[in-house]
């Protein structure tokens, strides 16, 4: 597979750039913020997104979808990692949606597909029950019931679960609260007797919340995919979720690259500027050059998807790990650079660290997913 991006998927970058850099900077986002707003991003530009194709990228041109593939989406999550823009497009275009294309019916596709292609249904997936990423760890049950089933239990950090109007639920129907087998995928709608939300402000200022099911009772229709088998479904959709997210990791590292060379080139120190300094050089050197390997792995990772997605399981393990680990050193270096100012909310370079401390954490840390990777790889 090519590592490099065609006209069209240049094309599709350059636009995302200018557009974002026109109606969703890094201001816009401390507004949203300050503001405390309560549906933690901006209806407005959202539609507009969507108007541009944004929210149906990978989907069918049957349900209204571009079906310009999974690169073409992580082109899109790169360029919002570089002004931080908030917006559902990673829980519903790029999770939400690949969980019913990947698992719904016939029935299900025809009635939400084209709805989240134009932008008018946000949907989350509700996994989380602990601090830390265990996708088979489902202690929250579905017991049938008559037609349909009845949930009990509790989730948390659900990314847009107090935004989205629906909700895709991992939960338990058989086996013990470790095992891939008994878990079931259940659409519920998040105004659904019974089921309460409690929305959570992360360090990034961005959507997350807790979820409790008393009782709720849903209706067969809502079961994507077969009842206990739903980690066949879970598995590809976590891991479009983690190359996606890789994208916008890629996007924030750049970003912050970027302002962190333009600070070197701009503060003067002792009458010259501190670009000029050797050790901030080799340190902005060593940067460069772990942002070129990862460029590669994402790359491969995002053509993974349509193209092998036999080889998806490790491609988005390792994508995942290496921006992980990138993010972390690029943000780190940025705010150190910077000197004492780096630390200020004026600043905007902060807003990038702390994106970076809540991206390495969803859908698995650098530890989760390089043990995943050694065992995938027979170790």
């Amino acid at each position: 597979m090519p590592l490099v991006l065609n006209e069209e998927q240049r094309l599709l970058r350059d636009t995302a750039r200018e557009f974002l850099a026109g109606n969703a900077p890094v201001a816009a986002m401390r507004k949203l913020r300050d503001e405390r707003d309560a549906l933690g991003y901006d209806a407005l530009l959202w539609r507009k997104m969507a108007e541009l194709g944004w929210a149906s990228i990978i989907l069918p041109e049957a349900y209204g979808g571009l079906d310009f593939g999974f690169l073409g989406l992580g082109v899109v999550m790169e360029e919002c990692g570089r002004t931080l823009a908030a917006s559902p497009l990673f829980a519903s275009a790029a999770v939400g949606a690949s969980a019913l294309l990947l698992g719904g019916n016939s029935e299900q596709k025809a009635a939400l597909l084209p709805q989240i292609a134009a932008g008018e249904l946000t949907l989350a997936l509700a996994l989380e029950e602990t601090h830390h990423h265990r996708p088979t760890h489902i202690s929250t049950t579905a017991v049938p019931e008559g037609e349909g089933f009845v949930l009990n239990g509790g989730k948390t950090f659900v990314l847009d679960g107090h935004s989205a109007d629906k909700l895709i639920v991992v939960a338990r129907s058989s086996e013990d609260d470790r095992n891939a087998q008994g878990l079931t995928l259940l659409l519920v709608d998040r105004q659904t007797p019974g089921l309460s939300c409690q929305r959570t402000v992360m360090a990034d200022s961005r959507n997350a919340a807790n979820l409790r099911f008393d009782n709720v009772r849903v209706g067969a229709d809502c079961l994507v995919g077969e009842a206990g088998q739903g980690w066949a479904i879970l598995e590809p959709v976590l891991d479009r979720g983690r190359v996606a997210l890789a994208a916008e990791m890629m996007g924030c590292a750049l970003e912050a690259f970027e302002r962190t060379v333009a600070y070197l080139k701009q503060r003067e120190q002792f009458g010259v500027p501190i670009g000029s300094f050797q050790a901030l050089q080799h340190r902005a050197a060593q940067m460069q050059a772990d942002i070129e390997l990862c460029r590669s792995v994402l790359l491969q990772a995002l053509s993974a998807v349509d193209e092998t997605p036999e080889q998806l399981p490790m491609l988005a393990s390792l994508a995942k790990a290496k921006l992980n680990e990138l993010v972390k050193r690029v943000t780190n270096e940025a705010v150190q650079m910077h000197g004492g100012i780096g630390v200020t909310d004026e600043m905007d370079i902060g807003f990038f660290l702390k994106r970076a401390r809540v991206t390495m954490q969803v859908f698995g840390d650098t530890g989760f997913h390089k043990d995943r990777y050694a065992t995938l790889c027979g170790y």
